[in-house]
């Protein structure tokens, strides 16, 4: 199995952006201001998900999706500019895993494994099948950086958790 190298962030929400529709065109909205000065290019999205939260709560779904990016942003300075973005797209972070109107984590920085800010590969996304399944819809061959555990191979360890393409 061939190792596939690429720059991959997690997208989602369960709550609407004051002037969209729904949550979905938020994550829209969030990609768009990302990508507008050229020093983040958007490659591939995958396919959007509708997704129980995670821990079960009584929230609403979530849409999720990931994106493949390019950009020569170290992942520190990126994820500096995501954090940027989801407060200018009204994200206020006070609770773990509470509602949100927009959520955007480095799933995968090009294979890099980093022990803090941020901490590379996600520490969680392999117990994520909102984040595995459109992982897996954009790199079929995506290897675990610290595991080397191939995708499907994690797809088939998931405990049982929701999730439905859109």
């Amino acid at each position: 199995m061939s190792k596939h190298v690429g720059i991959y962030l997690g997208i989602g929400a369960n709550l609407s952006i004051s002037g969209h529709d729904n949550p979905k065109s938020g994550c829209l909205a969030a990609i768009d201001y990302l990508t507008a000065d050229g020093a983040i290019s958007l490659e591939a999205i995958s396919p959007w998900y509708r997704t129980e939260p995670v821990p079960v709560s009584d929230q609403p779904w979530f849409y999720n999706a990931v994106l493949k990016i390019k950009t020569d942003l170290s992942p520190s300075d990126l994820i500096q500019r995501i954090h940027n973005v989801e407060a200018e797209m009204g994200r206020v972070r006070l609770v773990r895993n509470e509602a949100r109107v927009i959520d955007i984590d480095i799933i995968d920085y090009a294979g890099q494994i980093n022990g803090s800010d941020p901490i590379l590969p996600h520490p969680r996304m392999d117990q994520r099948a909102f984040v595995l399944y459109p992982l897996r819809d954009l790199a079929s061959d995506w290897v675990h950086p610290q595991t080397g555990r191939g995708i499907d191979d994690l797809i088939a360890e998931l405990k049982d958790q929701n999730i439905h393409p859109e």
